[in-house]
């Protein structure tokens, strides 16, 4: 059995919980409150979420969303989420690597610029100009694919619950500034037709 420790909205979750249900892995939730972390601290000896403790394997911990992911890739391979082909994984982990060093960058630093008793209106601006920009490079990647990189994927986990906020509305009660952020920034248009199905698309897929 796996726990998979959780926010309610969190996107990070959201990685987790794709590819648990891509791999048909059952898993029990446990929700956490972000005020109080000490459930998951008791079972894992830290305070990040997702977290999962796998109870087949030891109970083994494992945190960091696409540590997660790639910790199932390893040991339950059905219905796999990287390449088998060194060539095509190692671009695969080029691209979870510049999604979550590159990419996410602009929005966490407008988070924190906003934070700030007199934030810069033009630095917010100038982060949220390469947030625009990479729209491009996702609509560029899935020409003539139904996925970023072919099949459903890691990539995909990586991906979608950050991006999905240029398409589909905020929950009324999800108050994260993170993501009205993602909103704001994501102008998802008639210019972008293959990433706006992509999001309709990997939207309909289950999630644990």
């Amino acid at each position: 059995m796996i726990r998979l420790y959780r926010f309610q909205y969190s996107t990070n979750v959201e990685r987790v919980a794709l590819a648990l249900a891509h791999k048909e892995l059952g898993a029990t939730s446990v929700q956490i409150d972000p005020a109080d972390r000490s459930e998951v601290r008791r079972a894992s000896g830290q305070d990040l979420v997702p977290t999962i403790v796998d109870e087949g394997n030891g109970g083994k911990v494992v945190f960091d969303s696409m540590e997660i992911v790639r910790y199932l890739e390893e040991q339950y391979p059905h219905k796999p989420l990287y390449p088998t082909d060194p060539g095509r994984r190692a671009e695969m982990m080029v691209f979870i690597d510049w999604f979550n060093r590159v990419w996410k960058r602009p929005p966490n630093d407008i988070e924190a610029e906003m934070g700030k008793p007199s934030p810069d209106n033009a630095r917010i601006a100038w982060l949220g100009a390469a947030m625009v920009d990479a729209l491009d490079l996702f609509e560029a990647m899935l020409s003539g694919r139904d996925y970023l990189m072919g099949d459903f994927s890691a990539a995909d986990c990586a991906a979608f619950p950050f991006v999905k906020y240029g398409l589909l509305k905020l929950p009324a009660d999800d108050t994260y500034l993170f993501h009205r952020i993602l909103v704001e920034w994501q102008p998802i248009g008639a210019s972008h037709p293959r990433l706006a199905e992509w999001i309709r698309r990997v939207n309909r897929r289950p999630r644990a």
